[in-house]
Protein backbone atom coordinates (compact mmCIF):
# COMPACT_ATOMS: atom_id res chain seq x y z
CA UNK A 1 0.00 0.00 0.00
CA UNK A 2 2.57 2.57 1.15
CA UNK A 3 5.80 1.08 -0.19
CA UNK A 4 5.25 2.56 -3.68
CA UNK A 5 4.18 5.96 -2.40
CA UNK A 6 7.56 7.73 -2.63
CA UNK A 7 6.14 11.16 -1.88
CA UNK A 8 4.57 10.09 1.39
CA UNK A 9 7.70 8.24 2.52
CA UNK A 10 10.03 11.13 1.61
CA UNK A 11 7.77 13.60 3.39
CA UNK A 12 7.63 11.54 6.54
CA UNK A 13 11.37 10.91 6.63
CA UNK A 14 12.40 14.50 5.91
CA UNK A 15 9.82 16.46 7.89
CA UNK A 16 9.35 14.20 10.92
CA UNK A 17 12.67 12.34 10.89
CA UNK A 18 10.86 9.02 10.59
CA UNK A 19 12.76 6.07 9.17
CA UNK A 20 10.39 3.28 8.07
CA UNK A 21 12.07 -0.06 7.23
CA UNK A 22 11.00 -1.50 3.87
CA UNK A 23 9.82 -4.72 5.46
CA UNK A 24 7.31 -2.73 7.59
CA UNK A 25 6.06 -0.76 4.58
CA UNK A 26 4.81 -3.98 3.05
CA UNK A 27 2.56 -4.50 6.10
CA UNK A 28 -0.35 -2.07 6.00
CA UNK A 29 -1.25 -2.29 9.70
CA UNK A 30 2.34 -1.79 10.95
CA UNK A 31 2.86 1.13 8.61
CA UNK A 32 -0.29 2.87 9.80
CA UNK A 33 0.82 2.34 13.41
CA UNK A 34 4.19 3.99 12.75
CA UNK A 35 2.51 6.96 11.07
CA UNK A 36 -0.02 7.37 13.87
CA UNK A 37 2.69 7.17 16.54
CA UNK A 38 4.93 9.81 15.01
CA UNK A 39 2.21 12.18 13.79
CA UNK A 40 0.10 11.67 16.89
CA UNK A 41 -3.03 11.19 14.83
CA UNK A 42 -5.44 8.39 14.18
CA UNK A 43 -5.95 7.26 10.61
CA UNK A 44 -9.42 5.80 9.99
CA UNK A 45 -9.09 2.16 8.94
CA UNK A 46 -11.68 2.68 6.26
CA UNK A 47 -9.11 4.63 4.21
CA UNK A 48 -7.69 1.67 2.32
CA UNK A 49 -6.83 3.24 -1.01
CA UNK A 50 -3.66 5.25 -1.62
CA UNK A 51 -5.56 8.26 -3.00
CA UNK A 52 -7.80 8.34 0.04
CA UNK A 53 -4.82 8.28 2.42
CA UNK A 54 -3.07 11.06 0.44
CA UNK A 55 -6.22 13.14 0.64
CA UNK A 56 -6.54 12.57 4.39
CA UNK A 57 -2.89 13.45 5.03
CA UNK A 58 -3.26 16.66 3.03
CA UNK A 59 -6.19 17.68 5.20
CA UNK A 60 -4.43 16.90 8.46
CA UNK A 61 -1.09 18.58 7.62
CA UNK A 62 -0.61 21.89 5.84
CA UNK A 63 3.14 21.22 5.96
CA UNK A 64 2.67 18.16 3.77
CA UNK A 65 0.66 20.18 1.26
CA UNK A 66 3.46 22.78 1.08
CA UNK A 67 6.06 20.03 0.76
CA UNK A 68 4.23 18.41 -2.16
CA UNK A 69 4.21 21.73 -4.01
CA UNK A 70 7.94 22.32 -3.51
CA UNK A 71 9.22 18.79 -3.76
CA UNK A 72 8.96 18.20 -7.50
CA UNK A 73 10.84 21.32 -8.70
CA UNK A 74 13.60 20.73 -6.13
CA UNK A 75 13.92 17.10 -7.15
CA UNK A 76 14.06 18.20 -10.81
CA UNK A 77 16.76 20.78 -10.01
CA UNK A 78 18.82 18.19 -8.13
CA UNK A 79 18.51 15.71 -11.01
CA UNK A 80 19.52 18.40 -13.50
CA UNK A 81 22.49 19.41 -11.36
CA UNK A 82 23.80 15.86 -11.03
CA UNK A 83 23.30 15.29 -14.76
CA UNK A 84 25.33 18.43 -15.50
CA UNK A 85 28.11 17.46 -13.09
CA UNK A 86 28.26 13.93 -14.47
CA UNK A 87 28.35 15.10 -18.08
CA UNK A 88 31.05 17.76 -17.62
CA UNK A 89 34.05 15.42 -17.12
CA UNK A 90 32.95 13.19 -20.01
CA UNK A 91 32.45 16.23 -22.26
CA UNK A 92 35.86 17.57 -21.26
CA UNK A 93 37.54 14.27 -22.21
CA UNK A 94 35.60 14.18 -25.47
CA UNK A 95 36.70 17.75 -26.21
CA UNK A 96 40.36 16.81 -25.78
CA UNK A 97 39.84 13.86 -28.11
CA UNK A 98 38.09 15.91 -30.81
CA UNK A 99 40.77 18.59 -30.50
CA UNK A 100 43.63 16.12 -31.04
CA UNK A 101 42.16 13.27 -33.06
CA UNK A 102 43.34 12.41 -36.56
CA UNK A 103 39.76 11.61 -37.58
CA UNK A 104 38.18 14.52 -39.40
CA UNK A 105 34.62 13.46 -38.50
CA UNK A 106 35.52 13.68 -34.80
CA UNK A 107 37.24 17.06 -35.20
CA UNK A 108 34.01 18.47 -36.61
CA UNK A 109 32.45 17.99 -33.16
CA UNK A 110 35.09 20.11 -31.44
CA UNK A 111 33.32 23.53 -31.45
CA UNK A 112 29.98 21.98 -30.43
CA UNK A 113 31.53 20.10 -27.50
CA UNK A 114 33.27 23.27 -26.33
CA UNK A 115 29.94 25.15 -26.43
CA UNK A 116 28.22 22.37 -24.46
CA UNK A 117 30.98 22.47 -21.81
CA UNK A 118 30.41 26.20 -21.34
CA UNK A 119 26.63 25.76 -21.11
CA UNK A 120 26.80 22.91 -18.60
CA UNK A 121 29.39 24.77 -16.51
CA UNK A 122 27.20 27.86 -16.21
CA UNK A 123 24.11 25.69 -15.61
CA UNK A 124 25.86 23.75 -12.82
CA UNK A 125 26.90 26.94 -11.02
CA UNK A 126 23.38 28.36 -11.32
CA UNK A 127 21.72 25.17 -10.05
CA UNK A 128 24.11 24.87 -7.09
CA UNK A 129 23.30 28.45 -6.08
CA UNK A 130 19.58 27.75 -6.45
CA UNK A 131 19.77 24.61 -4.32
CA UNK A 132 21.89 26.43 -1.73
CA UNK A 133 19.17 29.04 -1.31
CA UNK A 134 16.42 26.41 -1.17
CA UNK A 135 18.16 24.53 1.65
CA UNK A 136 18.82 27.51 3.88
CA UNK A 137 15.49 26.97 5.70
CA UNK A 138 16.15 23.30 6.28
CA UNK A 139 17.97 21.67 9.14
CA UNK A 140 21.70 22.14 8.35
CA UNK A 141 22.59 19.08 10.41
CA UNK A 142 20.32 16.77 8.44
CA UNK A 143 22.31 14.23 6.39
CA UNK A 144 20.79 12.85 3.19
CA UNK A 145 22.54 9.52 2.72
CA UNK A 146 21.48 9.18 -0.93
CA UNK A 147 23.05 12.54 -1.77
CA UNK A 148 26.27 11.54 0.02
CA UNK A 149 26.50 8.33 -2.00
CA UNK A 150 25.83 10.13 -5.29
CA UNK A 151 28.35 12.84 -4.45
CA UNK A 152 31.01 10.23 -3.60
CA UNK A 153 30.41 8.43 -6.88
CA UNK A 154 30.62 11.77 -8.73
CA UNK A 155 33.93 12.68 -7.10
CA UNK A 156 35.48 9.27 -7.84
CA UNK A 157 34.20 9.40 -11.42
CA UNK A 158 35.48 12.96 -11.98
CA UNK A 159 38.88 12.06 -10.52
CA UNK A 160 39.05 9.03 -12.82
CA UNK A 161 38.25 11.08 -15.92
CA UNK A 162 40.69 13.79 -14.79
CA UNK A 163 43.44 11.20 -14.38
CA UNK A 164 42.69 9.83 -17.86
CA UNK A 165 42.94 13.34 -19.35
CA UNK A 166 46.22 13.95 -17.53
CA UNK A 167 47.67 10.65 -18.76
CA UNK A 168 46.55 11.19 -22.35
CA UNK A 169 47.24 14.92 -22.69
CA UNK A 170 49.24 16.09 -19.66
CA UNK A 171 52.76 17.52 -19.54
CA UNK A 172 54.30 14.14 -18.77
CA UNK A 173 54.60 12.51 -22.22
CA UNK A 174 55.74 9.10 -20.96
CA UNK A 175 52.35 7.36 -21.15
CA UNK A 176 51.42 9.14 -24.39
CA UNK A 177 54.62 8.06 -26.14
CA UNK A 178 54.27 4.51 -24.82
CA UNK A 179 50.71 4.22 -26.13
CA UNK A 180 51.66 5.65 -29.53
CA UNK A 181 54.70 3.40 -29.90
CA UNK A 182 52.77 0.28 -28.89
CA UNK A 183 49.73 0.96 -31.07
CA UNK A 184 51.65 2.19 -34.12
CA UNK A 185 53.92 -0.85 -34.06
CA UNK A 186 50.88 -2.96 -35.00
CA UNK A 187 48.72 -3.08 -38.11
CA UNK A 188 45.39 -3.68 -36.36
CA UNK A 189 45.39 -1.13 -33.53
CA UNK A 190 46.80 2.03 -35.12
CA UNK A 191 43.29 3.49 -35.02
CA UNK A 192 43.62 3.78 -31.20
CA UNK A 193 46.58 6.17 -31.45
CA UNK A 194 44.88 8.04 -34.31
CA UNK A 195 41.76 8.40 -32.17
CA UNK A 196 43.58 10.19 -29.34
CA UNK A 197 46.43 11.99 -31.13
CA UNK A 198 47.00 14.02 -34.27
CA UNK A 199 49.59 13.32 -36.93
CA UNK A 200 52.09 15.81 -35.51
CA UNK A 201 52.13 14.17 -32.08
CA UNK A 202 52.48 10.71 -33.64
CA UNK A 203 55.23 11.90 -35.98
CA UNK A 204 57.15 13.51 -33.11
CA UNK A 205 57.01 10.30 -31.10
CA UNK A 206 57.89 7.88 -33.87
CA UNK A 207 60.70 10.04 -35.28
CA UNK A 208 62.63 10.20 -32.00
CA UNK A 209 65.84 8.33 -32.66
CA UNK A 210 69.41 8.75 -31.56
CA UNK A 211 70.99 12.09 -32.40
CA UNK A 212 72.25 11.92 -35.98
CA UNK A 213 73.59 14.58 -38.30
CA UNK A 214 76.40 15.20 -40.76
CA UNK A 215 79.54 14.93 -38.63
CA UNK A 216 81.96 14.19 -41.45
CA UNK A 217 83.57 17.01 -43.42
CA UNK A 218 81.99 17.83 -46.77
CA UNK A 219 83.21 15.54 -49.52
CA UNK A 220 83.97 15.73 -53.23
CA UNK A 221 81.24 14.33 -55.46
CA UNK A 222 82.09 11.09 -57.18
CA UNK A 223 82.06 11.07 -60.98
CA UNK A 224 78.72 9.96 -62.41
CA UNK A 225 79.08 6.83 -64.56
CA UNK A 226 76.34 7.42 -67.13
CA UNK A 227 77.97 5.25 -69.81
CA UNK A 228 78.55 2.16 -67.68
CA UNK A 229 77.47 -1.13 -69.19
CA UNK A 230 77.64 -2.92 -65.86
CA UNK A 231 75.28 -1.34 -63.35
CA UNK A 232 75.44 -2.59 -59.77
CA UNK A 233 71.70 -3.30 -59.66
CA UNK A 234 68.42 -2.43 -61.44
CA UNK A 235 67.94 0.66 -59.25
CA UNK A 236 71.31 2.03 -60.29
CA UNK A 237 70.38 1.45 -63.90
CA UNK A 238 67.08 3.32 -63.45
CA UNK A 239 68.93 6.27 -61.98
CA UNK A 240 71.80 6.55 -64.48
CA UNK A 241 70.16 5.62 -67.77
CA UNK A 242 69.12 8.82 -69.53
CA UNK A 243 67.08 9.11 -72.70
CA UNK A 244 69.16 12.11 -73.73
CA UNK A 245 72.47 13.52 -72.54
CA UNK A 246 70.77 16.91 -72.13
CA UNK A 247 68.18 15.60 -69.67
CA UNK A 248 68.18 17.67 -66.49
CA UNK A 249 66.01 15.17 -64.62
CA UNK A 250 63.84 12.09 -64.98
CA UNK A 251 60.70 10.88 -63.18
CA UNK A 252 60.54 7.23 -62.09
CA UNK A 253 57.18 5.80 -61.06
CA UNK A 254 57.59 3.46 -58.10
CA UNK A 255 55.27 0.61 -57.21
CA UNK A 256 56.04 -1.95 -54.60
CA UNK A 257 55.29 -3.70 -51.33
CA UNK A 258 56.13 -2.46 -47.85
CA UNK A 259 58.15 -4.38 -45.27
CA UNK A 260 55.04 -6.24 -44.15
CA UNK A 261 55.02 -8.03 -47.50
CA UNK A 262 51.35 -7.25 -48.05
CA UNK A 263 50.62 -3.50 -48.25
CA UNK A 264 51.16 -1.77 -51.59
CA UNK A 265 52.54 1.67 -52.26
CA UNK A 266 52.80 3.94 -55.29
CA UNK A 267 55.14 6.89 -55.55
CA UNK A 268 57.24 9.08 -57.81
CA UNK A 269 60.98 9.62 -57.67
CA UNK A 270 62.40 12.71 -59.36
CA UNK A 271 66.07 12.16 -60.20
CA UNK A 272 67.85 15.51 -60.62
CA UNK A 273 71.28 15.29 -62.21
CA UNK A 274 72.40 18.85 -61.48
CA UNK A 275 72.09 19.62 -57.72
CA UNK A 276 72.64 23.34 -58.33
CA UNK A 277 69.15 23.46 -59.85
CA UNK A 278 67.49 22.28 -56.61
CA UNK A 279 66.39 25.31 -54.59
CA UNK A 280 63.77 26.51 -52.16
CA UNK A 281 60.76 28.33 -53.58
CA UNK A 282 58.49 30.19 -51.18
CA UNK A 283 54.88 31.32 -51.30
CA UNK A 284 54.49 35.02 -52.11
CA UNK A 285 52.53 35.40 -48.85
CA UNK A 286 54.67 33.32 -46.48
CA UNK A 287 55.60 34.98 -43.18
CA UNK A 288 55.43 34.59 -39.42
CA UNK A 289 52.15 36.43 -38.74
CA UNK A 290 49.22 33.97 -38.88
CA UNK A 291 46.80 36.84 -39.48
CA UNK A 292 48.42 38.19 -42.63
CA UNK A 293 50.51 35.30 -44.01
CA UNK A 294 49.19 32.86 -46.58
CA UNK A 295 50.44 29.93 -48.60
CA UNK A 296 50.01 28.93 -52.21
CA UNK A 297 49.32 25.59 -53.83
CA UNK A 298 52.35 23.73 -55.17
CA UNK A 299 51.52 24.27 -58.84
CA UNK A 300 51.39 28.04 -58.28
CA UNK A 301 54.74 28.10 -56.45
CA UNK A 302 56.14 26.08 -59.36
CA UNK A 303 54.84 28.68 -61.84
CA UNK A 304 56.25 31.53 -59.76
CA UNK A 305 59.77 30.11 -60.18
CA UNK A 306 59.38 28.62 -63.68
CA UNK A 307 60.24 25.22 -62.21
CA UNK A 308 60.25 22.01 -64.22
CA UNK A 309 59.66 19.92 -61.08
CA UNK A 310 58.48 20.95 -57.61
CA UNK A 311 57.78 19.06 -54.38
CA UNK A 312 56.45 20.17 -51.00
CA UNK A 313 59.14 20.93 -48.39
CA UNK A 314 58.80 22.00 -44.72
CA UNK A 315 55.81 21.91 -42.40
CA UNK A 316 53.69 24.85 -41.32
CA UNK A 317 51.77 26.22 -38.36
CA UNK A 318 48.33 24.60 -38.50
CA UNK A 319 46.16 25.40 -35.43
CA UNK A 320 42.83 23.55 -35.33
CA UNK A 321 43.64 21.98 -38.72
CA UNK A 322 42.49 25.13 -40.51
CA UNK A 323 45.73 26.86 -41.53
CA UNK A 324 46.18 28.48 -44.93
CA UNK A 325 49.79 27.28 -45.01
CA UNK A 326 51.29 30.74 -44.63
CA UNK A 327 53.54 30.32 -41.57
CA UNK A 328 56.39 27.81 -42.06
CA UNK A 329 57.71 25.96 -39.03
CA UNK A 330 61.38 26.35 -38.16
CA UNK A 331 64.08 28.03 -40.21
CA UNK A 332 63.69 28.75 -43.92
CA UNK A 333 66.75 29.90 -45.87
CA UNK A 334 66.53 31.05 -49.48
CA UNK A 335 69.47 32.15 -51.65
CA UNK A 336 71.74 32.37 -48.61
CA UNK A 337 69.37 34.60 -46.60
CA UNK A 338 67.17 33.77 -43.62
CA UNK A 339 63.66 34.06 -45.04
CA UNK A 340 61.65 33.22 -41.89
CA UNK A 341 62.30 31.76 -38.46
CA UNK A 342 59.33 30.44 -36.50
CA UNK A 343 58.80 27.76 -33.83
CA UNK A 344 59.95 24.27 -34.80
CA UNK A 345 57.20 21.86 -35.79
CA UNK A 346 58.89 18.53 -35.05
CA UNK A 347 61.16 17.36 -32.24
CA UNK A 348 63.61 15.41 -34.40
CA UNK A 349 65.67 16.40 -37.42
CA UNK A 350 66.85 19.95 -38.04
CA UNK A 351 68.25 21.84 -41.01
CA UNK A 352 67.77 20.09 -44.37
CA UNK A 353 69.62 22.22 -46.87
CA UNK A 354 72.10 22.58 -49.71
CA UNK A 355 75.39 24.40 -49.39
CA UNK A 356 76.73 26.79 -52.00
CA UNK A 357 78.74 23.77 -53.20
CA UNK A 358 75.41 21.98 -53.80
CA UNK A 359 75.90 19.34 -51.11
CA UNK A 360 72.93 18.22 -48.99
CA UNK A 361 73.55 18.86 -45.30
CA UNK A 362 71.48 17.40 -42.45
CA UNK A 363 72.30 19.08 -39.16
CA UNK A 364 70.59 20.44 -36.08
CA UNK A 365 71.84 24.03 -35.89
CA UNK A 366 70.75 27.63 -35.57
CA UNK A 367 69.96 29.84 -38.51
CA UNK A 368 73.20 31.80 -38.08
CA UNK A 369 75.24 28.60 -37.87
CA UNK A 370 73.65 27.46 -41.12
CA UNK A 371 74.52 30.75 -42.83
CA UNK A 372 78.11 30.56 -41.49
CA UNK A 373 78.34 27.03 -42.87
CA UNK A 374 77.41 28.28 -46.33
CA UNK A 375 73.86 26.92 -46.56
CA UNK A 376 72.13 28.53 -49.55
CA UNK A 377 68.66 26.91 -49.39
CA UNK A 378 67.09 25.03 -46.48
CA UNK A 379 64.03 24.14 -44.43
CA UNK A 380 63.76 22.74 -40.90
CA UNK A 381 62.12 19.30 -40.61
CA UNK A 382 62.82 15.63 -40.01
CA UNK A 383 63.56 13.00 -39.05
CA UNK A 384 66.82 12.32 -40.84
CA UNK A 385 66.58 8.86 -42.41
CA UNK A 386 70.07 8.24 -43.77
CA UNK A 387 73.11 10.21 -42.63
CA UNK A 388 76.51 9.76 -44.22
CA UNK A 389 75.46 6.38 -45.57
CA UNK A 390 74.02 5.05 -42.29
CA UNK A 391 70.35 3.98 -42.36
CA UNK A 392 68.92 5.03 -38.98
CA UNK A 393 65.68 3.15 -39.60
CA UNK A 394 67.21 -0.18 -40.49
CA UNK A 395 65.29 -1.71 -37.61
CA UNK A 396 61.56 -1.26 -37.94
CA UNK A 397 60.28 1.06 -35.23
CA UNK A 398 56.82 1.70 -36.61
CA UNK A 399 54.41 0.20 -39.10
CA UNK A 400 52.54 3.50 -39.54
CA UNK A 401 52.16 4.01 -43.28
CA UNK A 402 50.92 7.33 -44.64
CA UNK A 403 51.69 9.79 -47.45
CA UNK A 404 55.36 10.83 -47.27
CA UNK A 405 57.83 13.24 -48.85
CA UNK A 406 61.61 12.75 -48.84
CA UNK A 407 64.66 14.50 -50.23
CA UNK A 408 68.06 12.85 -50.53
CA UNK A 409 71.37 12.98 -52.34
CA UNK A 410 73.69 10.34 -53.66
CA UNK A 411 77.45 10.57 -53.24
CA UNK A 412 77.77 11.47 -56.92
CA UNK A 413 75.65 14.56 -56.28
CA UNK A 414 72.42 13.36 -57.89
CA UNK A 415 69.42 14.60 -55.92
CA UNK A 416 66.49 12.26 -55.20
CA UNK A 417 63.04 13.78 -54.58
CA UNK A 418 60.45 11.23 -53.49
CA UNK A 419 56.69 11.34 -52.85
CA UNK A 420 54.57 8.35 -51.77
CA UNK A 421 50.77 8.53 -51.95
CA UNK A 422 48.95 7.45 -48.79
CA UNK A 423 45.56 6.42 -47.43
CA UNK A 424 44.24 5.33 -50.82
CA UNK A 425 43.31 2.07 -52.49
CA UNK A 426 46.30 2.14 -54.82
CA UNK A 427 48.75 3.15 -52.07
CA UNK A 428 48.60 2.91 -48.27
CA UNK A 429 51.70 5.09 -47.87
CA UNK A 430 55.01 4.23 -46.23
CA UNK A 431 56.62 4.20 -42.79
CA UNK A 432 59.97 5.84 -42.01
CA UNK A 433 61.61 2.43 -42.28
CA UNK A 434 60.07 1.89 -45.73
CA UNK A 435 61.24 5.34 -46.86
CA UNK A 436 64.79 4.67 -45.70
CA UNK A 437 64.75 1.34 -47.55
CA UNK A 438 63.62 2.95 -50.80
CA UNK A 439 66.18 5.75 -50.61
CA UNK A 440 68.93 3.28 -49.72
CA UNK A 441 68.09 1.14 -52.78
CA UNK A 442 68.59 4.16 -55.02
CA UNK A 443 71.92 4.98 -53.46
CA UNK A 444 71.10 7.89 -51.14
CA UNK A 445 74.07 8.88 -48.98
CA UNK A 446 71.95 11.42 -47.06
CA UNK A 447 68.15 11.53 -46.89
CA UNK A 448 65.55 13.24 -44.72
CA UNK A 449 61.79 13.13 -44.35
CA UNK A 450 59.82 16.29 -45.13
CA UNK A 451 56.26 17.27 -44.27
CA UNK A 452 53.88 14.47 -45.27
CA UNK A 453 50.21 13.62 -45.12
CA UNK A 454 47.90 15.81 -47.17
CA UNK A 455 50.84 18.13 -47.95
CA UNK A 456 52.66 15.42 -49.93
CA UNK A 457 52.65 16.55 -53.57
CA UNK A 458 54.81 16.68 -56.69
CA UNK A 459 54.27 18.58 -59.93
CA UNK A 460 56.00 18.33 -63.28
CA UNK A 461 55.65 21.36 -65.53
CA UNK A 462 53.08 22.70 -63.00
CA UNK A 463 50.84 19.59 -63.27
CA UNK A 464 50.28 17.22 -60.34
CA UNK A 465 51.61 13.73 -60.97
CA UNK A 466 50.64 12.19 -57.63
CA UNK A 467 47.30 12.28 -55.79
CA UNK A 468 47.32 14.41 -52.60
CA UNK A 469 44.70 12.98 -50.23
CA UNK A 470 43.27 14.07 -46.86
CA UNK A 471 41.89 10.69 -45.80
CA UNK A 472 38.52 11.20 -47.45
CA UNK A 473 39.03 12.89 -50.79
CA UNK A 474 41.63 14.42 -53.09
CA UNK A 475 42.80 17.68 -51.51
CA UNK A 476 45.38 20.20 -52.68
CA UNK A 477 46.78 22.18 -49.74
CA UNK A 478 48.34 25.59 -49.66
CA UNK A 479 52.01 25.48 -48.69
CA UNK A 480 54.59 27.99 -47.42
CA UNK A 481 57.48 26.60 -49.47
CA UNK A 482 58.63 23.86 -51.84
CA UNK A 483 61.75 22.28 -53.27
CA UNK A 484 61.91 23.32 -56.91
CA UNK A 485 64.06 22.23 -59.83
CA UNK A 486 64.84 25.35 -61.79
CA UNK A 487 64.64 25.00 -65.54
CA UNK A 488 66.53 28.22 -66.18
Amino acid sequence: MFHNDDEVIDFLEKTREIVIPKEILKDREKTIEVIEEHLEVEIPRKLKKKKSIDKYLEKMSQEYVAFKKKKRPIRFIKSLLFMSLYLLPALLLFWFITKNSNYETLRLWNPYILTMIKIFSVLSIFLMCLLGVSYTKKNPHKINHGTVVLSTILVVYAMGVGSAIDMLYGKDKTYQEKLIEEMMSTRNYQYVANLFYNSRMIENTLSKIETQENSEPLYEFEEIQFESNHFANPYEEEILKKESEEDLYKIIKLEGTLRDGVSKYTGYLAVVYDPSRVKIGTSSGAGIDPQTSFGQILSQISKNYHAVVAMNAGGFYDPDWSSNGGVPHGIVIQDGEIKTEFARGIDSGGIIGFTKDNQLVLKNMTAQEAIDMGIRDAVDWGPFLIVNGKNYFKEERSKWACARTVIGQRKDGIVLMLVIDGGQEHSVGASYSDLADIMERYGAYNAASLDGGTSTAMVENHEYINIPFNGQRRTIRSLPNAWIVSGE
